[in-house]
């Protein structure tokens, strides 16, 4: 008798994960091959190593146990990580149990790492940038290939709303990517689950008597998430019927097809706008169709060293005014103390 059902397709989920994470090492490294192993090793010739991020949830939980289950069967080593937020009493000790928990699994390495989670952004925001900047240490101090996170197609119905409540582009309406990273790390973190929804995951860690933890945090209505987890996914649900979570999953996935084909466009436009000495000339951005004029522009706010994530639609629509509404008026001040002006029929972008 085969695995029950969530169980399977968790593991399935990691499995297919696992396999493009050693599809891309083979891009990228020599393969040693020999009769006895075939899968490719890191620079020290030690097998790849791949961690989860654990919070003790049901997502992540269920994402551990099936890496620890995975992962030995394609010659790869699977440790864990688990963030201390310090925000609640007894954060220290919440995550010490979520080692113990990982460790159980037989994961290894497994590690607790404290943060100091600031203010910029908000309570969510920053924690977020604490959580994967702590992430990003653990992983090239230990020199994993990849770390896997728990977001579930219901996380990825979440984030969809949260773009569309903001106003945002096409870009932050494409959710989640399956596969993200920074500068240097575009392939680093990996989301098996955004197609498996979060029930499944919870039934996952139940058959397998897995002990979960619900963070409170999820359940406070402080949380702008929170209230949309528990009030406005609800209201969408009863007023349209089922269903909303799986259609709001495609619609991430459409628009981020989009975004990207858009995002190439734009990048191949850039040349053709700029004149001799690399400079923006407006009569021929004023050419483009819009979305792939603002692109333009935002690449070029972005290299002139405005912070990508602090840089908004308003802002890249101020700046599209100087092209598409001229009327003579001044420098638009960007984060990143960019200023954008026109001059002489030339888009000048710099710090100031």
């Amino acid at each position: 008798m085969g695995p029950h059902p969530a169980v399977a397709a968790i593991r399935l989920a990691v499995r297919r994960v696992l396999h493009d994470v050693l599809t891309d090492l083979t891009d990228l490294t020599d393969l040693r091959q020999t009769p006895s192993r075939r899968t490719p090793s890191t620079g020290d010739g030690n097998p790849p190593l791949v961690l989860v991020a654990c919070s003790g949830g049901a997502d992540s939980m269920a994402l551990a146990s099936a890496l620890a289950f995975e992962a030995p069967k394609l010659g790869i080593r699977a440790g864990g990580i688990t963030v201390d937020h310090g925000l609640q009493a007894g954060s220290d000790l919440r995550a010490a149990e979520v080692v113990t928990r990982m460790t159980a699994l037989r994961l290894d390495p497994v590690e607790s790492v404290a943060v100091r989670v600031g203010r910029d952004g908000g309570p969510e925001a920053a924690a977020r940038d604490a959580r994967y900047a702590a992430l990003d240490e653990a992983a090239d101090r230990l020199g994993a290939a990849a770390v896997l996170l728990g977001h579930t197609r219901d996380d990825q119905a979440e984030t969809v709303l949260l773009g569309l409540a903001r106003g945002s582009g096409i870009r932050s309406l494409s959710g989640m990517a399956e596969v993200s990273g920074g500068p240097g790390r575009s392939h680093r973190y990996r989301r098996p689950f955004l197609q498996i929804d979060r029930q499944t995951a919870r039934k996952a860690c139940m058959v397998q008597s897995l002990p979960v933890w619900d963070d409170p945090h999820n359940i406070d209505p402080a949380y702008t998430r929170s209230r949309l987890r528990h009030e406005g996914l609800p209201a969408l649900e009863k007023a349209l019927g089922k269903g909303v979570v799986e259609a709001l999953a495609r619609t991430a996935q459409l628009s981020r097809d989009d975004a990207d084909a858009l995002d190439a466009w734009a990048a191949e436009a850039e040349a053709g706008v700029r004149d001799q000495d690399g400079r923006l000339e407006c009569a021929k951005l004023y050419a483009l169709p819009p979305a792939v004029r603002r692109r333009v522009l935002r690449r070029a706010v972005v290299a002139a060293g405005s912070p990508a994530g602090s840089l908004f639609a308003r802002h890249i629509e101020e700046v599209d005014r100087l092209i598409t509404g001229w009327r003579g008026q001044g420098a638009i001040n960007l984060p990143g103390r960019v200023e954008a002006q026109r001059q002489g029929g030339r888009l000048v972008i710099r710090q100031g």
